[in-house]
């Protein structure tokens, strides 16, 4: 799935206020520069400042623009990041070196997943483990499973999210190389289709402080 221009945009955006390069206090440039530099609309750029701001990266100022924060945050918004790949998710938020690996492997449902994914038991789902690293250091896994006959999210209408504090799994503890006892921060994502389908679960875990801060972001219709 080809990612928003907003979010590529604010991704550029978010990479060069992480790295320096766009020290705080800095004023960006007007939504019409923006617009003309990206060949988008004032709409687009608009939806790529609000993106930019919800994630603490940027402020407003009435009258005045758009200014770098004073302390940049790392936010994880979603469902934007949805739409990337964890390569292009975590570059958005790191001017560091990112390193992603997948490794898939077919398995037998259990009773839990059959039941989630809406298979017979013991029939064989696909198992991603998905393993990120910012400059060597561990800094997210997740464990996804999803029918055979679903290769991406394309075909989701619907992202739940549950996020809370607790202790990892041994896969995941030994990762992100934790000490015994310690939580870690966990995301457990449903990916649904229009007919209520859960087309994909994945499992997510990040050091506990990876992030300042969690934001769930939905179109109200």
């Amino acid at each position: 799935m080809a990612e928003p221009a907003y979010v590529r945009i604010a991704g550029e955006y978010a990479r060069r206020i992480r790295g320096g390069e766009l020290p705080p206090g800095m004023q960006l440039p007007s939504y019409t520069e923006i617009a003309q530099q990206n060949g988008v609309s004032d709409i687009v750029v608009r939806k790529a400042l609000e993106l930019l701001q919800s994630q603490g990266l940027v402020r407003s100022v009435r009258r005045r623009g758009v200014f770098v924060a004073d302390r940049p945050n790392l936010v994880r918004v979603s469902p934007e990041r949805q739409m990337e790949t964890a390569e292009r998710s975590f570059q958005n938020e790191s001017d560091q070196q990112i390193q992603v690996e997948r490794e898939t492997e077919q398995i037998p449902a259990t009773s839990e997943l059959a039941e989630a994914l809406g298979t017979p038991e013991g029939e064989e789902i696909n198992h991603v483990i998905t393993r990120a690293t910012e400059d060597g250091r561990p800094i997210s896994i997740s464990d996804t499973y999803h029918p055979l006959d679903v290769t991406d999210i394309s075909g989701a209408a619907f992202l739940e999210e549950t996020i809370s504090d607790q202790l990892p799994t041994a896969t995941h503890a030994d990762w992100l190389r934790t000490t015994p006892g310690d939580l870690v921060k966990t995301v457990h994502q449903r990916f649904v289709s229009a007919d209520k389908r859960i087309i994909m679960i994945s499992d997510v875990s990040y050091p506990r402080d990876r992030y300042d801060a969690f934001v769930f972001r939905m179109a109200l219709k």
